[in-house]
């Protein structure tokens, strides 16, 4: 072909068809050599042989990826240490605790799957179940209650051995057991929290049900209104590929403040895929032997794993009560009447009876009797409305609803 020259139609099409063959030729010599692999080498013949000594870059190729699906199938196994190397375990975590002068703990979905919550990478998870073409079981989240872990966590903060707790979880169940707000860092937000970003500061209302009915990606508005400057309110969940934005529940700049105080960090049933993306919780700016000490709790792999100062391998209900037992403290049960979303519920007006369909969290009877008596001496809105307990919106005084 002279110089310069462009190639005419014919050409190019004669062109395209020899590379699409070769192409063609090139997968299925792979699929060949791939079918060879999986012979055992005593069955294999001389011609496949010496289709695999002629292939020796394909063959090379495929042994890294089977290496590499092998590595995931491995990581998504759990595994469980055996009682005694468990409590051995816990000794050691229970004397980091004591010791600690600044404890913080990381959690994620693994401390609510005792609430009947999935996780996500479990075998039974929802990316797992996805992954495989499966259905995913609708939970019903109206009747979660915090598990043993959430109720040890907010013990241990009660007695001032954790100072602060970021999670991944937008189920709610840490507020639920009696964590304060302000001790409690929800990254990706709270299923019954929505906020008014008109308002300064933002003003938070905490409903009895999940607000998060008629939101999704990029879309939060919730179809009620400011109660106090009639601006629509969003709901506070931050979905994946979206940027929390909100200064609450997300608390991102206690999280930061006591991540870089923090001497020791215990990551309880979290995957830690998506927190190890955040480098100011791990306060990767440091030395590494200035950095704060790494315990984790998860039956399978983190990414995170061979930093750590001790990896548990078991159901965080079980090592938390092992904890609580070394440490002599007694795990406190949840009380619904104690749940402190009744109290810090803000209530519906009754033109917003009908703005969500989902089932609110029921009050206890005793809890649900006392406000009944309320409503009725202050002509309040109906329980049909969603109020099961008088609050208000957060940055308000507490005053009677009109």
């Amino acid at each position: 072909m002279a110089a310069g020259r462009s190639l005419s139609r014919s050409e190019r099409k004669a062109a395209a068809r020899a590379e699409f063959f070769l192409q063609e030729e090139q997968r299925e010599r792979r699929r060949q050599v791939s079918r060879i692999l999986h012979k055992p080498v005593t069955e294999r013949c001389p011609d496949e042989a010496m289709l695999l000594s002629e292939s020796q870059e394909i063959v090379r190729d495929l042994e890294r990826l089977r290496k590499k699906r092998e590595r995931l199938r491995c990581r998504q196994e759990e595994v469980c240490d055996d009682p005694e190397e468990l409590k051995k375990k816990v000794g050691k975590l229970s004397v980091a605790v004591q010791g600690a002068k600044h404890l913080i703990i990381y959690t994620g979905a693994g401390i609510s799957t005792a609430a009947s919550i999935p996780d996500y990478r479990g075998p039974n998870g929802v990316w797992t179940m996805l992954q495989k073409g499966r259905s995913i079981r609708a939970a019903d989240l109206s009747e979660a209650e915090p598990t043993l872990t959430h109720m040890s966590i907010a013990c241990l903060h009660k007695h001032k051995l954790v100072h602060h707790v970021v999670s991944q979880n937008c189920d709610g169940l840490h507020l639920r057991s009696g964590l304060p707000q302000e001790a409690l860092s929800e990254l990706h937000g709270n299923m019954y929290i929505e906020v008014c970003t008109s308002c300064i500061p933002n003003r938070e209302y905490v409903r009895v049900f999940d607000v998060t009915e008629r939101t999704a990606l990029h879309r939060h508005h919730t179809g009620r209104m400011c109660h106090k400057c009639g601006a629509q309110l969003r709901d506070t969940i931050v979905h994946f590929g979206e940027k929390g934005i909100l200064q609450q529940p997300l608390n991102w700049e206690a999280a930061i403040e006591a991540a870089s105080k923090a001497d020791v960090i215990l990551c309880l049933g979290s995957s830690l895929k998506v927190l190890k993306k955040y480098p100011h919780l791990w306060c990767m700016s440091k030395p590494p032997r200035r950095r704060p000490k790494l315990y984790i709790v998860n039956l399978q792999w983190t990414p995170k794993d061979d930093l750590a100062a001790l990896k548990l391998h078991g159901k965080c209900d079980d090592v938390m009560k092992l904890l609580m037992d070394n440490l002599g403290l007694p795990i406190p049960c949840y009380d619904r009447t104690k749940d402190p979303i009744f109290t810090l519920a803000t209530p519906l007006r009754p033109e917003e009876s009908d703005s969500h369909s989902r089932k609110p969290v029921a009050p206890p009877a005793s809890l649900h009797e006392v406000q009944l008596g309320q409503q009725q001496l202050m002509s309040a809105a109906p329980l049909s409305g969603g109020w099961f307990g008088r609050g208000c919106a957060k940055g308000t005084k507490r005053k009677k609803p009109s």
